[in-house]
């Protein structure tokens, strides 16, 4: 007995033919998918727009002693030193001084010598160099704090 090929039907035919267009155009979906996918970690790694970077610190200046007026006939000798950032070669203090001055003038005694709130008179000092001073200044140190 002998096999003899069907003829393709019109049918047939046209089935035949839609696979592989099918096939082709899931395989354009995936690679389109595959290149958004790496351009977008491409970007991310590589090309992405980073944030400010935060300064480096350079030399540390120190300044001369003051004297600030208290409450109650009580003063305050203070010393600061200033911490320049990298590139900063010196700054004027006077603006340093002159909020120095600001910060402490008419608080009482016990409020300078409270640990905890002389932290944050120092950070709200440190706060207003870095104001006044555009990014030249990054913190600043007691180098004296005197109270009677």
């Amino acid at each position: 007995m002998t096999v003899t090929a069907m003829p393709e039907t019109a049918a047939g035919a046209a089935a035949g033919e839609e696979a592989p267009k099918k096939g082709k155009k899931k395989l354009i979906l995936i690679v389109l998918v595959l290149l958004l996918v790496v351009g977008g970690a491409a970007y991310w790694f590589v090309l992405r727009p980073t944030g400010p970077s935060k300064p480096q610190p350079g030399t540390v200046s120190a300044l001369d002693s003051i004297q600030v007026n208290l409450a109650g006939d009580h003063y305050l000798r203070v010393g600061i030193a200033l911490q320049l950032t990298a590139g900063t070669k010196e700054a004027d203090g006077s603006k340093a001084l002159d909020a120095t001055i600001n910060e402490f003038s008419g608080l009482t005694v016990a409020e300078v010598t409270d640990p905890a709130k002389r932290r944050a008179l120092k950070k709200e000092l440190a706060h207003r160099l870095e104001e006044l001073y555009e990014g030249e200044v990054m913190g600043v140190y007691f180098t004296e704090f005197v109270t009677q």
